[in-house]
């Protein structure tokens, strides 16, 4: 599921493709591409409730969060979010790339996707994925971007 998500961010969101298509009409699209019914569903399926999670009456428990708290993870995120994704989700927090409600949407949307393994090159795909999405973010999705794709490779540059 998450390639087929990674698929539709680099084809149509990232770049600025015409977004507006319909269902059958991309199920048809990424099943011409070799993937599979069910996954196609499934990263559908996860796209509508990024959408559904920025509805404060649906979800208040998003925006009436103390923003001074402290964000204890459960055994099952921590299995998932290694210490080196919780780190980097601390930090932009700190430098202010996310807010708690973005963090909590980033967390919501990685328990959601169907995978054992998860890294911190994920993470970061579903993050920008969060912010692209969330009307009035284009300001910490760039700084984001730029964190990103501005990394310094490790080692020397010679």
């Amino acid at each position: 599921m998450f390639d087929i998500l990674m698929y539709l961010f680099e084809n149509y969101i990232h770049s600025e493709a015409e977004v507006m298509v319909d269902n059958d009409t991309l199920t048809d699209e990424l099943r011409g591409a070799g993937f599979h019914q069910d996954e196609i569903y499934k990263a559908l399926k996860w796209l509508e409730q990024l959408a559904a999670l920025q509805d404060a009456e649906a979800y208040p428990c998003l925006t009436k969060i103390n923003n001074h708290s402290v964000r204890v993870y459960t055994a099952e995120e921590m299995q998932l979010l290694d210490t080196q994704c919780r780190g980097f989700l601390l930090f932009l927090e700190q430098v202010n790339v996310l807010d708690f409600t973005m963090r909590e949407l980033v967390i919501d949307r990685v328990m959601e996707l169907d995978t054992k393994e998860f890294t911190l090159d994920d993470l970061k795909w579903v993050i920008l994925m969060v912010l692209f999405n969330v009307p009035g973010k284009e300001s910490a999705y760039s700084q984001l971007e730029d964190l990103i794709f501005d990394e310094v490779p490790d080692g020397p540059l010679h």
